[in-house]
């Protein structure tokens, strides 16, 4: 009898085997390899991490390979063949409950990683293929998607919504949708390993929410492909996850200032105060450039939300609105004199005659659109065509060479078709392409900017992602309303994006939009001190007013003025900290959001707050989120803490209680850093001495002694 016929037969008997057990050097240090044994009938694969079994693909009563038709779900059995190329691989073709054929492939890769790809044939029929956990007593799930829930925006902020950072009983399609603005198919496990889903087709997810003892995920596409990722901790699982996919991209310095913002930008013959305009440019951009010298508040990017340029809908041939923006380019130059950079809103569409005409001429346009009513019709760029980029490209140009530092890239996730009878110009359907077009749209940009920009000093801000996104720009959590349950919905999603191996988030500051009895004096507060806290702190668009004139009862919020200051002054004062983090975020994809399950995985206590995170290494900030509250019950987890308020220290694990009041929230470091933010006591005292002299804006007018040339 030969060896093969041999090595087959005491599988069949034993019923399993154990493949890839030799232990090697994984890229990271503190990173274990991961091993399987396999099961054959019904299918199962056992992962195990340093000799401990972390996980178990696994059905109950059934393989835990499956496949979904329009009739039912079917499973692979028993085994037709079986070749072993090396210790390390398991390839096997198996039967099927209805008769088909399917292939399974498990490798385990230099890296410690395992890949599994599975395959059936005849393919005609099956709608999805998937997978099937073991779901165990107290594991979490985290990553996947930015928002606490999926589907319609509104569940995410809906009042008493009790999910948080763990997925855990929850259910989700990995399909892009607006707003919610991240999607990754990546998660974590408490459990010390990563499962991430290879390609763009559509998916589903079951986080033990159908049955509480198995994890069920399922993707279209000719094959499933997934590569089980090894830890034991959370952070290696993530840094591990960057090795393979490629690093996030490392921004510009200023990327780390203080942004600010609003939705619409007026132009009006007088200032809020009613001090007539004397400047050539925009009177809202003016305002808020002296505004916030005059206040001291630090501001390192301002940008320009839609409509900025001509027609109906403000956006049409990347050509300025002059009567809305007058002088555009020296206003350019004159935001660039106050040492701050500008963005500019775009969209994935064309909407004016001209652009549209020539897009869909040339075959640079999605086929399959509305060319009716060329006034108001959006159309979007076919970013698979490289002659469509170059092409959208040129149209770009015209505001680059204006001096705009970058875009604030908006809405990739909103109309982008799904059918598989559009097919894009690189012979994809839009169905496979829908998850990606986000990535294509922002990598175009990308590119365009890089062209044109050789040296890198640009900055692209999307609020809609995939797996790639991040190696080309940072971005913002989409449209979250104003009130308590908005900024719970931020802080759950900078977590959630950490996990997913992204490490530059922030959000609008305040809300996007709401009910304005939910735009009150205490969320914008607690919301400042949040978004000091996050790689991205940008504060907009405050139903499209300043601080400094607010739609409520005192519209000039002294106190809201020097808490803006106060948040700002800290987080200018560590940007060079933030750029640091940002550095070995690009290097190693460690993220600078850390979520407590993240960076202490062994502390139950620390498991279950998702109210704390680390800022970097050696900043840990509570977030208060609900109205009302003026006490917060802070864990410290081991090590030595430092209050920042008061200096006092500490040693972890502790929980104390602190008081809160407007506009304070508890800020630690760590003992051993050389973090100082100064007297922070102090600085608010300043910012509100400051704010109590209301700036005078008609001598600032005067002061700036405008002096705008025709263009």
């Amino acid at each position: 009898m030969s060896f093969k016929k041999l090595y087959l037969l005491v599988y069949l008997v034993s019923g399993c085997l154990i493949w890839g057990c030799s232990q090697q050097k994984s890229h990271s240090k503190s990173a274990a390899e991961l091993s399987f044994a396999v099961s054959r009938n019904p299918f199962s694969v056992k992962l195990m991490q340093a000799g401990k079994t972390v996980g178990n693909i696994m059905g109950e009563n059934a393989s835990g390979l499956y496949y979904v038709t329009s009739q039912d779900t079917e499973y692979i059995t028993h085994p037709d063949s079986i070749s072993v190329n090396n210790p390390d691989h398991f390839k096997a073709s198996y039967q099927t409950t209805d008769g088909r054929k399917a292939n399974v492939d498990i490798q385990r890769k230099k890296d410690g990683s395992l890949s599994l790809q599975f395959t059936v044939s005849p393919a005609k029929g099956i709608l999805r293929k998937g997978m099937s956990f073991m779901a165990y007593d107290g594991e979490s799930y985290y990553g996947l998607m930015e928002r606490p829930v999926d589907g319609p925006q509104q569940k995410s902020w809906t009042p008493g919504i009790k999910e948080g950072l763990n997925l855990r009983g929850q259910k989700l399609t990995m399909f892009t949708k607006p707003t919610p603005s991240i999607y990754n198919p990546f998660y974590v496990s408490s459990k010390g390993y990563g499962v991430y889903v290879h390609g763009s087709w559509p998916g589903r997810y079951d986080m033990a929410a159908s049955d509480s003892s198995r994890v069920r995920f399922s993707f279209e596409g000719p094959a499933l492909n997934v590569t089980l990722i090894p830890g034991p901790e959370p952070v290696n699982v993530v840094k591990h996850y960057n090795a393979m996919v490629g690093p996030p991209i490392l921004p510009p310095k200023w990327a780390f200032s203080v942004f600010h913002w609003r939705d619409e930008h007026d132009q009006r013959d007088t200032l809020y105060d009613g001090t007539k305009n004397t400047s050539p440019y925009n009177s809202e951009v003016t305002e808020d450039i002296l505004m916030l010298k005059a206040l001291d508040i630090p501001n390192g990017v301002y940008w320009l939300d839609r409509p900025w340029a001509k027609g109906p809908a403000g956006y049409s041939d990347f050509k300025w609105d002059p009567d809305r923006f007058p002088h555009a380019k020296q206003m350019v130059s004159w935001i660039h004199s106050k040492n701050q950079k500008l963005l500019l809103w775009i969209a994935p569409w064309v909407m004016g005659k001209n652009m549209i005409r020539e897009g869909r001429k040339k075959g640079y346009l999605i086929p399959n659109q509305s060319n009716k009513d060329l006034k108001h019709v959006r159309q979007l760029v076919d970013f698979t065509n490289p002659k469509a980029v170059s092409w959208w490209g040129t149209y770009m140009k015209r505001v680059i060479d204006d001096g705009v530092d970058g875009y604030k890239m908006d809405r990739s996730e909103e109309i982008v078709p799904d059918s598989t009878k559009i097919v894009f110009n690189n012979g994809e359907t839009a169905r496979q392409v829908h998850n990606k077009y986000p990535e294509m749209y922002l990598k175009a940009a990308y590119d365009v900017m890089k062209k044109y920009r050789p040296n890198g000093n640009f900055l692209l801000m999307p609020r809609a992602a995939y797996t790639h996104s991040r190696k080309y720009g940072v971005f913002w959590g989409g449209d979250i309303p104003s009130g308590q349950w908005g900024l719970r919905t931020a802080l759950i999603a900078v977590q959630r994006a950490a996990f997913m191996g992204f490490p530059y988030w922030g959000s609008d500051t305040g809300g996007y939009w709401g009910k304005k009895k939910n735009f009150t004096h205490e969320n914008l507060s607690r919301w400042l001190a949040f978004s000091c806290f996050t790689p991205i702190m940008e504060v907009g668009p405050l139903r499209n007013r300043a601080v400094w004139d607010m739609p409520y009862h005192p519209s000039y919020d002294t106190t809201l003025i020097a808490t803006y200051r106060l948040y700002a002054k800290i987080h200018t004062h560590i940007k060079k900290y933030a750029y640091k983090m940002a550095k070995n975020a690009h290097k190693t994809g460690e993220p600078i959001i850390h979520p407590l399950a993240m960076a202490y995985p062994n502390d139950k206590k620390a498991d279950e707050r998702w109210d704390e995170y680390l800022y970097g290494h050696d900043i840990l900030v509570g977030i208060i989120w609900k109205n009302g509250q003026r006490k917060f019950k802070m864990y410290l987890p081991k090590g030595s803490w430092k209050d920042a308020w008061t200096g006092k220290k500490y040693r972890g694990p502790k929980t104390l209680t602190i008081d809160c009041p407007l506009p304070k929230i508890p800020i630690f470091t760590r003992g051993k850093s050389k973090i100082n933010m100064g007297n922070l006591h102090k600085i608010y005292q300043k910012s509100l001495k400051i704010a109590r002299h209301k700036p005078n804006l008609k001598k600032l007018l005067k002061k700036e002694n405008f002096k705008a040339k025709p263009e």
